[in-house]
């Protein structure tokens, strides 16, 4: 007679089919940790990316107010001019003079900076190389991308205008009685600096900035 085995006597262990359910089961797991690792990595990334731009663009501005709040009539350079494509300006500076040229050319704001003047053909020679290019000598220094355009004006009396629309330098109501007639505004006797400056800058779409930035400072009285 054939003795048969009891169900407490069967081997030990999973069926096939429960093997291949507890492989879905940690293959589904593991596609779901991993979606959610590669979206914590992709979100720190992008916070980062976001802050290093933030960080660059509050580091420009600040280098734009410190060339403004530096400003200094040198008698033979204009101090502060706009054209629509660069601001330009004299700033002081331990060693002397300097001239400071930012331009807004293919969506790049670049800033370009003179070596000190200690004379007046020093400055001027600067002030002429400003106007001819940014690349003399590597000093131009690529500040900001992502531009599409900005704006500047400029605060006089008790109202902004357009910098491109309003001269550069107001004179005080009529020239010094030594000064001759039609003299140049450049060319000695006291000038009139704007009490404000103005910044307006419009982004590109996809720069990671949204809408228009604005910008703008007091100036000091100058010595």
């Amino acid at each position: 007679m054939t003795r048969r085995r009891s169900p407490a006597h069967r081997p030990a262990g999973f069926t096939l089919v429960e093997v291949l359910v507890a492989l879905v089961i940690m293959t589904t797991i593991a596609v779901m940790a991993w979606r959610g690792i590669d979206g914590m990595l992709r979100s720190r990334e992008s916070s980062q990316a976001s802050l290093a731009q933030t960080e660059r663009l509050q580091t420009v501005l600040a280098q734009w107010e410190l060339d403004l709040r530096s400003l200094q009539d040198g008698g033979s350079a204009t101090p502060l001019a706009f054209d629509g494509a660069s601001l330009r300006l004299t700033r002081r500076q331990p060693g002397g003079l300097q001239v400071i040229t930012w331009t807004l050319r293919n969506g790049q704001l670049q800033r370009w900076e003179s070596p000190p003047a200690t004379t007046q053909a020093e400055l001027r020679s600067a002030y002429e190389r400003s106007q001819q290019g940014l690349t003399q000598n590597g000093r131009q220094l690529l500040a900001l991308e992502g531009l599409a355009g900005w704006q500047m004006f400029f605060y006089r009396g008790n109202a902004w205008s357009n910098a491109q629309s309003s001269d550069d330098m107001a004179q005080p109501a009529g020239p010094p009685p030594s000064a001759p007639a039609g003299a140049d505004a450049g060319s000695g006797g006291s000038r009139v600096l704007p009490t404000g400056v103005r910044m307006i800058l419009q982004f590109a779409p996809g720069s990671g900035f949204g809408g228009p930035l604005t910008r703008q400072i007091e100036l000091g009285p100058q010595s």
